[in-house]
């Protein structure tokens, strides 16, 4: 594939945006048949013994070129790029028009609205231990009754607005399990590092052509319990048509699984990261294009 020239933003501010806030990383086993239902064609799945690695980014931004907004990102699965491989997503719901509006038209993403319902439960208190221990001493018995000890869980239901194209909207059900946010568990954030996340995008409504681009991230990271996904009216999901080649083909072509961003969600999990005090740089995506070679189609020319 031949790298062309870089898009460029309007309405956004000049590139690199910067989003600053926090977000949730989970991974996924997903079949790779599911995968391939969002995927266009000319990419090669990494796959092994019928899985991908897909999941979701569930991110919370504080500041960014739209303001403050919440993101979910599905992502289906990972494509080669050689020497490396890329993320593809299959859907993206935000809580703001003008990110959607910017996700859509200027890095090639199938971004939806939504709306993000947040609510904090806590969870009963166990009977304290009599028993003084070791973990008492430094304060991590989670058998005790102090209130720091105490366990919160954040339910976060997102929805997706009606739209003309959909019958009806989809809600994702994500519950995760909170940590105190205390300046004294400072160190309950993990160490601080940098990554590069690179990612393909485009084949959609907006934008035809296949772009890549790449969120550059610093953040403190630690591991996490697994978020649990459950999904409501996953046979009323919007058909994942917005990859499709050409949009005038059959409707057998153009009608994929109304399932897929539901199957994503629901596939296993094997790990997960929360990323705090979160800094992400996007360049502007740029335009790629296919180049010949019998041997490899997708390589980069």
């Amino acid at each position: 594939m031949e790298i062309g020239k870089t898009r460029n933003s309007s309405g956004f501010g000049k590139p690199p945006w910067i989003f600053k806030g926090s977000a949730s990383y989970q991974l996924h086993l997903v079949k790779a048949e599911t995968a391939r239902a969002c995927i266009p064609k000319e990419f090669r799945l990494v796959e092994a013994f019928g899985y991908t690695l897909g999941g979701f980014f569930l991110a919370n931004y504080e500041d960014s070129p739209a303001g403050a907004f919440d993101e979910l990102v599905v992502i289906a699965g990972l494509v080669w790029n050689p020497p490396t491989s890329c993320a593809w997503a299959t859907k993206v719901f935000v809580n703001s028009n003008e990110a959607c509006e910017h996700g859509r038209k200027e890095v090639g993403l199938p971004s939806h609205v939504a709306r993000f319902s947040k609510r904090i439960t806590a969870m009963p208190k166990k009977k304290s231990n009599k028993s003084i221990g070791f973990l008492d001493m430094i304060g991590m018995n989670t058998t005790t009754t102090t209130s720091s000890n105490s366990r919160d869980f954040m339910d976060v239901q997102v929805t997706e607005v009606k739209s003309p194209c959909v019958e009806d909207s989809c809600s994702f059900n994500l519950t995760t399990t909170l940590v105190p946010a205390a300046s004294s568990l400072d160190k309950w954030m993990g160490p601080t590092i940098k990554m590069s996340l690179p990612s393909f995008s485009g084949r959609t409504e907006y934008t035809p052509d296949l772009f890549k681009y790449s969120c550059k991230i610093q953040c403190r990271v630690r591991a996490v319990h697994p978020t649990k996904v459950s999904v409501s009216r996953i046979s009323e999901l919007e058909p994942c048509s917005e990859h499709h080649e050409s949009r005038s083909s059959s409707s057998s072509a153009t009608t994929m699984d109304h399932s897929t961003s539901a199957a994503v969600m629901l596939s296993k999990p094997i790990f997960a990261f929360k990323f705090s005090r979160m800094t992400m740089e996007v360049e502007a995506p740029v335009v790629v294009s296919n180049c010949s070679s019998s041997n490899n189609p997708l390589r980069t020319c």
